[in-house]
C-alpha cells in the first residue's frame, strides 16, 4: 500500500479533526515519494530503543500513539534523542504517524479499551466531541421582524450582496397583534459584522434583531474520557483486581476517598487514559481511573469522597495496541503486515 493511501485509510479509521487543538497529530515524518508500506509498526512511545527495533523489523511506517515530535524542532542533528529519531527514520525510509488524542476520542479507541477493565458497564464521553463544521457552514443565525415592506426590500437587496450568507428566508408573522414579515438567515462570523452594521442603520429594525449562536452538533459516543456505569456495583477491592488484570500490572496506586473503604461499592467510574486531571476534574463518580494526576487534584477528589486509581501514564494506553493491530488489520483489508513493538514499555518501575 502506498503511503498516501495508508494515511488516508488511517484518517478514515480515526479522523484527526477529533484530536485536541493543542495536539500534534498526523504524518510527522515522510520519506521522499514514492513510498510503499508493507509493514506498519505500532508503539505507544517512540524511543531510540523502539526505533532500532523498528529498523530491525524492516518497518515502513511507525504508528506512534504519542507524537515523538511535539514542540517544533529548530534543527535536525545528532545532539538530542528526538532529533536522532528523525535522522534514523529518514536514513531507513521509515515514516512516522501519530494519532494521539484522536484515538482517545473515537468510540472504538483507547478509553473504550480502558473501560473494559471495569467489567460490564455502559459509558458516555465526559467531554463529547463536536462535528468539525457548523450546520449549513454558518456560525450564527440572525432573525428580525418588520412591517415596512419597502424598507425590507432594500435591506434584503443589500443582505444578498454580502458574502457567506445562507438560508435566507422570509415568512409572514404576527407580532403583538400586527402582521409583519420575519426574516431569518445564517451567516459566518465575518458576515455577521456586515449584517449587524447594515441593520443598525435602522434603530427600530435593529432593536427587533435576535442573534443566535449555532452550535456544532455533538458526535455520538465520541469525546474525551468516559463516565462508566457498572451493570452491577462492585467493591473497590474487586475493581482494583480487575484493573490490574486488564492492564497486566502487579500493582496500582490508590488514594481512598474520604469515608470510603476497600469494601465500598463502585457504581460509577470516570476514566481517562494517560494524564486525566483536566478531563476528570469536577466529575461526579465513585472512582477516578487514569494514568497520572496532579497531587492537588488527587487531594480534591479524595476530599469529595472519590477514590483514585493511578496506573502510570502509558500503562493505561499501551495495552490498546494489541486490539488496535487486530482492528486495523480488518480496516486495511489485511493488505499490510501490522506488528506491535516488544521494546515499548513504561519508563517508570518500582525499585
Amino acid at each position: 500500500m502506498d503511503l498516501p493511501e495508508l494515511v488516508s485509510a488511517l484518517g478514515d479509521f480515526a479522523s484527526l479533526s477529533l484530536a485536541e487543538s493543542w495536539d500534534n497529530v498526523g504524518l510527522l515524518v515522510e520519506p521522499s515519494p514514492p513510498h510503499t508500506v508493507n509493514t506498519l509498526f505500532l508503539t505507544n512511545d517512540l524511543t531510540e530503543e523502539v526505533m532500532e527495533e523498528a529498523v530491525q523489523r524492516k518497518a515502513d511506517l511507525i504508528l506512534s500513539y504519542h507524537p515523538p515530535i511535539f514542540t517544533p524542532l529548530k534543527r535536525v542533528t545528532w545532539k538530542t534523542w528526538k532529533e536522532r529519531l528523525v535522522v534514523r527514520a529518514l536514513e531507513h525510509r521509515i515514516g512516522i504517524y501519530s494519532p494521539h488524542t484522536a484515538y482517545d476520542a473515537i468510540p472504538h479507541g483507547v478509553n473504550n479499551w480502558l473501560s473494559k477493565g471495569l467489567g460490564a458497564c455502559t459509558s458516555v464521553p465526559l467531554h463529547p466531541s463536536t462535528a468539525p463544521s457548523y450546520p449549513a457552514e454558518a456560525t450564527h443565525r440572525v432573525e428580525f421582524c418588520t412591517d415596512n415592506t419597502q424598507h425590507l426590500d432594500m435591506v434584503l437587496s443589500k443582505i444578498k450582496d454580502i458574502q457567506e450568507i445562507s438560508c435566507l428566508t422570509t415568512l409572514p408573522a404576527r407580532v403583538e397583534g400586527e402582521e409583519q414579515t420575519r426574516v431569518s438567515l445564517n451567516c459566518s462570523r465575518k458576515a455577521l459584522l456586515e449584517v449587524v452594521a447594515l441593520l443598525s442603520q435602522n434603530s427600530l429594525l435593529y432593536h427587533k434583531t435576535e442573534i443566535l449562536l449555532l452550535q456544532k452538533p455533538l458526535l455520538p459516543h465520541t469525546g474525551m474520557g468516559r463516565l462508566c456505569t457498572l451493570s452491577e456495583p462492585a467493591s473497590l477491592s474487586d475493581i482494583i483486581e480487575r484493573i490490574k488484570n486488564h492492564l497486566k500490572l502487579p500493582h496500582v496506586r490508590l488514594a481512598m476517598g474520604m469515608g470510603k473503604t476497600l469494601e465500598s461499592p463502585v457504581k460509577k467510574a470516570a476514566l481517562c487514559a494517560g494524564s486525566g486531571s483536566s478531563v476528570l476534574k469536577g466529575m461526579e463518580a465513585d472512582l477516578y481511573l487514569t494514568g497520572e494526576m496532579s497531587h492537588h487534584d488527587v487531594l480534591d477528589a479524595v476530599a469529595n469522597g472519590i477514590s483514585v486509581i493511578l496506573c502510570e501514564h502509558s500503562n493505561t494506553e499501551r495495552g490498546f495496541l494489541s486490539e488496535l493491530r487486530d482492528v486495523l488489520a480488518v480496516h486495511l483489508q489485511n493488505k499490510i503486515n501490522i506488528i506491535v513493538s516488544e521494546k515499548d514499555r513504561d519508563p517508570l518501575q518500582v525499585a
